[in-house]
């Protein structure tokens, strides 16, 4: 390519951070332009099925670093086309957190009340329904009945869902098939489109460079759709304002590889990863204890075997968000549909003296796996991870034709974080293992490190410039025009599944990206009602707008 394009914004990523933004920047009149590492799949190529070259391998991004993996979305509309649709508000203690930096890590600025009108403003362009108990899965009414077994209560968790179109198939990790999930491509992204945004699936983005006119010049190369490990030259877009929104384990990426030409990048930036403090517990049923200390039974005569039946999370217990507890006791634990693959691997064998994720009683193990049940827990943890020195290209080594790679990311979960995930561990085992209901082992770190759905932090935003890569607009310090707007900027840890949260603080940055944009010469407004046409979100946060666009 000789030539370089010209756009007003251009957006890395399409997930949550890049769609609403992307969305809000088109509505007002912006020329924007999205580059997504992955395919575009829409409904009718969701398959159900492991295979390798079907979507479930397409979609997903799985990067082994040194003590953390990550798996997340690699497709048009990110995680919201893998994810269980999980849309909780984070709790007001969250905000107050100090970690290991010894004062409050969220800017002064946000808080759960200040938050607030921004996740309605989300809950009013991704429709989400509070479920009832008529609503879950058994997998999930079998946690609600050992909850309260052990005197713990349950909650059904709020979720995008649509239950009218939804068929029960659990296969929401592959993308769903029926158009139930409501990912972005159902809202924010169609919306984008309608207002003149471009797409452009298979691009990958490898470094920003500045331009004369004090813009940004993006580079990117092209993907192969089969083999992700083939790329061929691609070219260049000069921007007035780049958005980042790559994901937590590649925005950090993307901008070590670009220091060399932009200039130094704020410490934090690739430091502080949190991994959302994510473990799995495995509980093996006993069926017969089920029905005699439960009281649950089935028409074909088994108690539970029905692990295989459900809609990703549905229930929770919460009783350990209680802000008045110390920091790092603080803990959601949540039913989990896990499909066959890592949950198969990384389960391990309980109260065995020999190797504990494989051989002959990993072997029996298996065989009972309609009696198992994930228990996900989310604690707070330290921020350990550090990305090392980015690779040659892209945010890992590709070792597979497709969803596997090997990162820089190193990850050493600190005596907190440790003792954080015991207290949840022993939590799952209390309940779950009480009257002999099960036996419970959490999954091994001996494969894989710990591993997270949900990377956070790694390019975060806050008050203090030492420890924080953005300010509390989400602009990169010291290289202003450009933001970031994915989970890496949230500052921590959250105790709940952080979706709603990543995509409230996207609609809170948006007037900033607009002011920004304005002051480079864009003719852009902010003021874009939601995707549907409504209004009374836009209303909603009409008072905190002002701050937000100031100079």
């Amino acid at each position: 390519m000789t030539s370089t394009e010209r756009t007003d914004v251009l957006v890395v990523g399409s997930g949550f951070g890049g769609a609403i933004t992307a969305y809000h920047l088109a509505a007002g009149g912006a020329k924007v332009v999205i580059l997504e590492r992955g395919p575009w799949l829409a409904a009718k190529d969701f398959e159900h099925d492991f295979m390798l070259g079907s979507s479930y391998t397409r979609i997903f991004d799985f990067v082994v670093g040194d003590g953390m993996s990550i798996l997340g979305g690699n497709c048009v509309g990110g995680g919201s086309v893998v994810y269980f649709a999980a849309m909780p508000r984070a709790p007001r203690f969250v905000f107050e957190r100090h970690g290991s930096i010894g004062r409050r890590m969220w800017p002064a600025s946000v808080s759960r009340d200040t938050l607030d009108p921004w996740y309605d403003r989300v809950a009013e362009s991704i429709p989400i329904t509070k479920q009832d108990w008529n609503d879950v899965t058994y997998a999930g009414g079998l946690w609600a009945a050992a909850c309260d077994h052990a005197g713990r209560t349950a909650n059904p968790v709020p979720a995008a869902i649509d239950r009218g179109s939804c068929a029960n198939c659990n296969w929401m990790m592959a993308g769903c098939r029926f158009d139930a999930k409501q990912s972005l491509l159902l809202n924010y992204l169609p919306a984008a489109l309608a207002h003149g945004a471009e797409i452009r699936p298979l691009h990958e983005v490898q470094r920003i460079t500045r331009t004369q006119d004090g813009g940004y010049r993006v580079h990117y190369d092209l993907i192969d759709g089969e083999d992700y490990r083939i790329r061929s030259a691609g070219g260049t877009i000069d921007a007035k304002v780049v958005v980042l929104a790559a994901g937590a384990g590649a925005t950090p990426v993307i901008l070590q590889r670009s220091e060399a030409d932009l200039g130094a990048m704020p410490h934090a930036v690739g430091r502080y990863f949190s991994g959302n403090g994510e473990r799995l517990n495995t509980a093996v049923l006993n069926e017969d204890r089920v029905r005699e200390v439960l009281g649950l039974s089935r028409d074909d005569g088994l108690a539970y075997a029905a692990n295989q039946i459900g809609k990703g999370p549905c229930v929770a217990n919460w009783d350990r968000l209680d802000g008045s507890l110390p920091e790092y006791t603080r803990y959601s634990l949540e039913q989990l549909y896990f499909p066959p693959g890592l949950g198969t691997i990384l389960a391990q064998v309980a109260d065995t003296g020999g190797p504990t994720w494989f051989g002959a009683r990993k072997k029996e193990m298996l065989k009972r796996w309609q009696s198992w049940l994930i228990i996900f827990q989310m604690i707070e943890d330290d921020n350990e991870g550090v990305f090392g020195p980015p690779p040659a290209t892209g945010n890992a080594d590709r070792v597979s034709q497709q969803m596997l790679g090997l990162g820089r990311l190193r990850y050493d979960p600190h005596e907190t974080t440790l003792r954080a995930w015991a207290m949840a561990d022993a939590e799952c085992k209390d309940i779950l293992e009480r009257d002999g209901l099960a036996e419970v082992t959490a999954w091994t770190n001996d494969v894989v490190g710990a591993y997270t759905v949900h990377p956070l932090s790694s390019c975060r935003i806050g008050d203090d410039p030492g420890t924080s890569a953005l300010d509390d607009r989400n602009e990169l310090r010291g290289h202003p025009g450009i933001f970031v707007t994915d989970g890496s900027a949230v500052p921590g840890a959250l105790t709940v599944n952080p979706a709603m949260t990543i995509a409230a603080l996207a609609e809170r940055a948006v007037p900033g990206i607009v002011r920004a944009a304005q002051e480079r010469g864009v003719d852009v407004t902010y003021g874009a009602p939601a995707p549907s046409g409504a209004t009374s979100g836009r209303r909603g946060v009409a008072d905190l707008v002002p701050s937000l666009m100031r100079k």
